[in-house]
């Protein structure tokens, strides 16, 4: 069993500029060395045979193509914004 202690957690705490008290020093303390015999535990599983991936399942992405299509409606749209200049919607700067 991987045992921190509070002096190790009250390091790193103070290396992050965290501020810690006595309570969840003791609580992180704990709760990393769980963490690291979790860890320990995933160390023991034997992998030789399992292929390296980035997602569990296969991801693909899956997009239709761009087409151009003219919208028929589209001095009805226009004519709903609150504002528009020309053929184009009027919104405010976000920058």
């Amino acid at each position: 069993m991987t045992q921190i202690d509070k002096q190790e957690i009250h390091k790193v705490a103070h290396l992050a500029r965290l501020e810690m008290t006595e309570a969840e020093e003791e609580e992180f303390s704990n709760q990393v060395s769980e963490l690291l015999d979790y860890v320990e535990q995933l160390q023991e599983l034997d992998t030789d045979n399992v292929q390296p991936t980035a997602h569990i399942m296969d991801m693909r992405n899956i997009a239709r193509a761009d087409k151009h299509a003219s919208y028929p409606h589209r001095d009805d749209l226009l004519d709903s914004a609150p504002e528009q200049e020309g053929e184009f919607f009027k919104v405010p700067k976000i920058l």
